[in-house]
């Protein structure tokens, strides 16, 4: 699969992908289907790509318009493969690449807010949820109108009490569900 930039001041820009199987990057389909639902609210905001993969997401937001990207990994290989993504796109001086445990990341002190927050873990091991309930603990990663947008496969999918964020929309694009958390 050729993964690439879909639109914006990269667009058309091939992206390296992980080697080995650790990440499932998103299909363009699912790339595009969310920016358009993000629209303009991308334009100077900030993300943090939390199992950020190949970086796709947050680079895919940068050549949209937003003014920043924090990317984190655990693992070394998607973490040099992001470095190499986001110098390809010429996004060095707007990204952040953070090497590290997302769980541990997420209960740390907030050196910033978000806008978006974008969880895309391995997949049937509940580290989507596990990720979400930490943010939910530590809502000051996220500004006042900030949204967490988890990308699952829908058999993954649990209703979850949740005490500072609330389920917004549910969009699903074949076997990849995206859900929406608002701060409240």
């Amino acid at each position: 699969m050729t993964l690439r930039v879909i639109s914006g001041s990269a667009k058309g820009r091939k992206l390296k992908s992980v080697p080995g199987d650790i990440t499932r990057p998103a299909m363009d389909r699912v790339k595009e289907a969310l920016f358009n639902i993000l629209a303009g609210d991308v334009i100077g905001s900030s993300w943090w790509d939390l199992f950020a993969g190949t970086g796709a997401i947050g680079i895919e937001a940068l050549s949209r318009g937003a003014s920043f990207a924090r990317f984190s990994d655990l693992n070394r290989a998607p973490i040099e493969t992001i470095k190499d993504n986001v110098a390809h796109c010429k996004f060095t001086e707007k990204a952040e690449i953070k090497r590290g445990d997302a769980f541990i990341l997420l209960t740390g002190r907030a050196d910033r807010q978000f806008e978006y927050i974008y969880i895309a873990p391995p997949q049937y091991k509940g580290m989507w949820l596990e990720a979400l309930k930490r943010l939910d603990d530590h809502k000051d990663w996220l500004a006042d109108d900030g949204t967490v947008i988890v990308q699952i496969d829908p058999a993954e999918y649990e209703d979850v009490e949740l005490s500072n964020l609330v389920e917004g929309e549910q969009r699903k694009y074949g076997n990849t569900l995206l859900v929406f958390y608002d701060r409240k």
